[in-house]
Formats: C-alpha cells, structure tokens, sequence
C-alpha cells in the first residue's frame, strides 16, 4: 500500500480517481495503521471512490480517463480482468480502459505465483496490459524501504511516460 500512496502523492491531479476497494482498506490498516489518516491522506491527491460505487466516473467509456493503475493488485482482481468480470467499480474501469484501449497497468505482488497466475499476466500482457510487479531492484543500493519505494513509482510512472528521478538510473559501472 505505501506504493499506491506514494504514487498517488507524485501524481496530484485534479483529476486523479482513487479507488479503494473493502480488502484495501485492510491492507492500509495492516501496513500503514491508521486508515483514517491514510484515506484524509489519499482525499488531498483526488477524488476517492469506494469498489461499491459502480455509477462512479471510471464506471464509464464517456469519462476520458488516461490511464489506470491498480496498485498494488491483488490476483484476485488480476484475474477478474483477465476474464471480464466486472463485479466491482475496481474491475469495471479496468474493462473500460481495455474496451477503450487506454493504459492500464497492474502491479501485483503476490509471491510465488501460480501457472494460473502466470497464464493470467500472459493474457493480459498479450492484449496491451502493462504488469510491472512490485519488484524492487537493488543496483542502486538503497538504505531505505522508501527508496525501494521510489524505486517501483518510478517505474510506474517511466510506463505512463511521466519524467522522473526517483531512482537512479541504470548505468555501466566502472
């Protein structure tokens, strides 16, 4: 969870859509503590929107949304795309950027992962999904989990062609 809220803090768009699903709130509570702060938190980057509120914007083609990124995504949502089933505001706006033809980036974490797993991210993958797994590399030795952080926004935010120096950048060392 501190991924999806360090990225959603570099994005601060006025349009920027939050979604949070019931299970993330979990995740915040068990990671973060305080779910309370970390939502008013997340309230100050963009507009937030429960898995529930299926007539929200994302919801819908006619809202021209950019991009979408689910972070950190769960397999059980990654499946939910792979297969077009949309029972949640979270797997419906993944649909309507896959019907739109508009980015959509998922960053799992889970691990080990099963063939069904892997079967499901090569699906995706073949349609245009970005999966970028929060895998943080090491070559520019961070000190800190918040580098490590750092490491996997920047990432994300290099998918979305956003400039960024978040990390260091690989470079033939000497």
């Amino acid at each position: 969870m501190p991924i999806g809220i360090r990225l959603a803090e570099l994005l601060r768009k006025d349009d920027l859509s939050i979604i949070i699903s019931d299970n993330g709130k979990r995740v915040i509570e068990h990671e973060i503590g305080d779910v309370e702060q970390a939502m008013s938190k997340l309230g100050k980057y963009g507009e937030i929107y429960y898995e529930n509120q299926i007539d929200a914007p994302p919801a819908s083609g006619s809202s021209l949304f950019d991009a979408m990124i689910v972070c950190p995504c769960s397999m059980k949502t990654l499946s939910a795309v792979a297969n077009g089933y949309c029972s949640n505001l979270i797997t419906r706006s993944a649909d309507v950027m896959l019907k739109e033809g508009r980015k959509l980036i998922l960053v799992p974490r889970e691990t080990p992962m099963s063939p069904i797993h892997i079967e499901n991210m090569l699906k995706l993958s073949r349609i245009g999904v970005v999966i970028l797994p929060a895998s943080p590399a090491f070559y520019h030795k961070p000190k800190k989990v918040e580098e490590m952080v750092d490491f996997i926004v920047g990432k994300i935010l290099d998918s979305l062609r956003i400039e960024n120096n978040l990390y260091e950048r690989w470079s033939k060392r000497k």
